[in-house]
C-alpha cells in the first residue's frame, strides 16, 4: 500500500521540482531522490508517504536551499 502512495505522489513531486527549478522531469526524480527528503520519502518508517505532494515538495526546497 505505502508503493501504491508514493506512486501517486511521486509525478507531482517530480513535476514540481521540474517546473522550480526549470530542469527535466527525469533530472528533478535524480535531485529528488539523491536528497536527504527523497530518502525519507522512500523509507517506511518516516512516514512522509503520508503527507500531501506539496509538503514534501517544500521539504526538499527547504533541504535544497538551506544546505547550499
Amino acid at each position: 500500500m505505502h508503493a501504491t502512495i508514493r506512486a501517486i505522489l511521486l509525478p507531482e513531486i517530480v513535476r514540481l521540482i521540474s517546473e522550480k527549478y526549470q530542469c527535466s522531469e527525469e533530472e528533478a526524480m535524480d535531485r529528488f531522490y539523491d536528497s536527504a527528503t527523497g530518502a525519507n520519502f522512500s523509507d517506511d518508517e518516516t512516514g512522509l508517504y503520508g503527507q500531501s505532494a506539496l509538503y514534501i515538495f517544500g521539504l526538499y526546497v527547504d533541504e535544497i536551499e538551506h544546505s547550499a
